[in-house]
């Protein structure tokens, strides 16, 4: 799988856990070359307390748009170490 952000790789790996719908790259796939912080946090009744990151690609800012959980519930022990996608990056096979 490919999550792909204005025409350029933000992470790729044949390993992902599709959880809701959402594939959750292991977060050593991700291309830390356009990843910026936020301080962003959100909460999942199941999955615990998400963190995010946000992309900066040529100069454009997609504000949130990775979202991680570093200490998720234990029933959602498989997306540790994970990163997932949103905001207009498109997930794809590759």
């Amino acid at each position: 799988m490919k999550a792909i952000w204005k025409g350029v790789t933000i992470a790729q790996s044949d390993d992902t856990v599709l959880v809701e719908g959402n594939h959750y790259f292991p977060a050593s796939a991700l291309n830390r070359d356009y990843v910026s912080f936020s301080n962003h946090r959100t909460t999942c009744p199941w999955k615990g307390m998400a963190s995010y990151y946000s992309l900066l690609v040529d100069g454009e800012l997609n504000a949130d748009a990775v979202w991680y959980y570093p200490d998720p519930k234990p029933e959602a022990e498989m997306v540790r170490d994970r990163v997932a996608f949103w905001k207009g990056v498109q997930v794809v096979e590759g």
